[in-house]
């Protein structure tokens, strides 16, 4: 087995992203409309664009959905629109999201910033997918949290074929993939000795590194090749490297509000989640999601990194703008965005509230069926005190601590989870008596509840990383569960990576104790900035704008 050195030759130049998304900007991202089906995450009424409509039937079909849309809002909401930020607002409430079914892969897709997986691993991607399934993926890996020093790049390329909906993670939709190639470029000695000493811990791993060159050989942006189907060389197993997050799919489109224009239409791409334990990489199928990337042509904005993305390749890697630190101040109520999915078939969203003054904290963990989080199955809450953080000395930008979970009350939302408390052993899940639906019980003298995984009293060794996203907001990362759903209870099994952040609540907020469904709106929500939002807008001046931002997207 060799790796061969590929010298550049012009009929085999990599295109970058941005000449991709022109290539494609007439199929991929501003196509003829053609037959496609698309389904609303919850479930919900089925609407079919049909094939190449004249613009009046488009921008007819697209209004008369728009004008659905307000015409529920204004019947809730006597005939005004009340914008809300995330943490007062209910989660099926804000901003509609549409799933598209059977996903769209064509385009360029990448990330709006650095991304941390377990290791860690800190890198940023850039995914083009073209017509006839064969795809061309960059990922980019850095020394630092910032992904300010790129260390190495991969290219690969291969083909991908959408198979079939999930039948384990609703709203996903399931594919297989082939690798074609992959090459790997190095952007410093110190990174090609790390992969080198990467490969030498197993046999096969030091038949690949004597194929790559002695350090003091190192020539900077040589490709290499680890993985040649036509000359059957593959070394990624030696490397631990998998692409199994093609083999779980989902696209979806929501609109971003702006302060002063209209709402701007994102398209995100989720792929499958990354095993937490590195050597089951090479075996495990994705049941949740990483990351979203974002659509090189319809992603949020302000958005720093994205256009560096867009125009990066393997021999070109991103240097992401300087941020600065953000010290881990902890007080105040941070909340899910939006709804969460977790491997093993969990849809969630969390409510943490920290009281920096004595170091206790609460939260809520509102669990549902569905992955729009519509359908509530049951609610936990549990409490406790957490220790003073210390820097992480091998996740570098995060903070260490450990939590205590000393109480936990337990509501079940739906008549399948109360009827599992009823059958469950006794005194195994609260204290004597019968459970019913929407009716919390304390389950902290039973030491938990058994038949929920919930066990008092508990430790857990956590990983926590504050920054601030591009339009001020700040943003809290907590530590990645452990895949196989065991938890953290020792310095072992503290977290290398992070979940999905949570937003930080400012002002006053509502009653959290109740699931999402079941909060009132309030009617002069605050602002981040502390002010009131007004009283709302006129239906019709707000479908206006929401027609002219989602007819641009078409």
């Amino acid at each position: 087995m060799t790796l061969r050195h590929v010298t550049s030759r012009r009929n085999e130049t990599l295109i970058s992203c941005s000449e991709a998304r022109r290539t494609l900007s007439s199929t991929a991202h501003c196509p003829r409309i053609r037959d496609r089906a698309f389904r609303d995450g919850t479930g919900g009424r089925k609407h079919i664009l049909r094939k190449n409509p004249s613009p009046a039937g488009t921008r007819a079909e697209a209004i008369s959905g728009l004008a659905r849309t307000a015409e529920v809002a204004r019947t809730a909401g006597h005939d005004r629109l009340h914008w809300a930020p995330p943490c007062q607002q209910p989660v099926t409430n804000r901003v509609p999201v549409t799933a598209l079914l059977p996903p769209r892969l064509e385009g360029c897709w990448i990330s709006t910033g650095c991304e941390v997986r377990p290791g860690p691993e800190f890198l940023t991607r850039s995914y083009t997918f073209f017509p006839g399934r064969l795809f061309r993926a960059y990922q980019f890996y850095y020394r630092d949290p910032l992904c300010r020093e790129p260390a190495h790049s991969l290219v690969i390329k291969g083909k991908v074929r959408l198979r079939r909906a999930s039948w384990v993670t609703r709203g996903a939709t399931e594919a297989d993939y082939h690798l074609h190639k992959v090459g790997i470029v190095f952007h410093s000695r110190h990174a090609l000795l790390d992969v080198t000493g990467h490969l030498n811990r197993t046999q096969a791993g030091r038949d690949c590194a004597q194929q790559l060159p002695p350090a003091r050989a190192w020539v900077p942006g040589a490709l290499y090749e680890l993985l040649s189907a036509r000359a059957e060389r593959n070394c990624m197993a030696a490397l631990g490297f998998t692409m199994h997050e093609l083999s779980l799919v989902r696209v979806q489109r929501r609109l971003q509000p702006q302060p002063r224009a209209g709402p701007l239409l994102v398209e995100e791409l989720y792929l499958g989640d990354i095993h937490t334990d590195q050597v089951e990489r090479r075996h495990y199928r994705p049941t949740g999601y990483q990351r979203p990337l974002q659509s090189a042509l319809h992603h949020a904005r302000p958005c720093p990194a994205c256009g560096l993305l867009a125009h990066s390749n393997e021999h070109r890697p991103p240097v992401l703008p300087a941020q600065t630190a953000l010290p881990l101040h902890l007080g105040g109520r941070w909340v899910s965005p939006g709804c969460e999915v977790r491997p093993a078939v969990l849809f969630l969203t969390r409510l943490f509230t920290f009281h920096g003054h004595n170091r206790s904290w609460e939260g809520y963990y509102h669990h549902f069926s569905d992955p729009a989080c519509r359908q509530p199955t049951f609610t936990v809450y549990a409490a406790g005190r957490y220790t003073r953080g210390t820097p992480s000395t091998k996740v570098l930008g995060g903070t260490e601590l450990v939590f205590q979970v000393t109480e936990a009350r337990v509501t079940p939302m739906d008549q399948a989870t109360t009827a599992m408390l009823n059958f469950s052993e006794p005194s195994s899940c609260g204290g004597p008596g019968t459970w019913s639906l929407g009716t919390e019980r304390d389950v902290t003298a039973t030491n938990g509840c058994l038949p929920l995984g919930i066990r008092l009293p508990h430790m857990e060794y956590e990983l926590f990383r504050m920054e601030q996203d591009p339009l001020g907001q700040s943003l809290l990362f907590i530590g990645q569960r452990p895949t196989d759903g065991s938890s953290p209870d020792t310095p072992e099994k503290r977290p290398t990576s992070y979940q999905a952040p949570l937003v930080l609540c400012s002002g006053a907020a509502g009653d959290f104790s109740q699931p999402p469904q079941h909060r009132p709106l309030l009617q002069t929500p605050l602002l981040h900035s502390g002010g009131r939002c007004p009283q709302g807008a006129p239906v019709l001046l707000l479908l206006l704008a929401l027609s002219l931002a989602f007819l641009q997207g078409l």
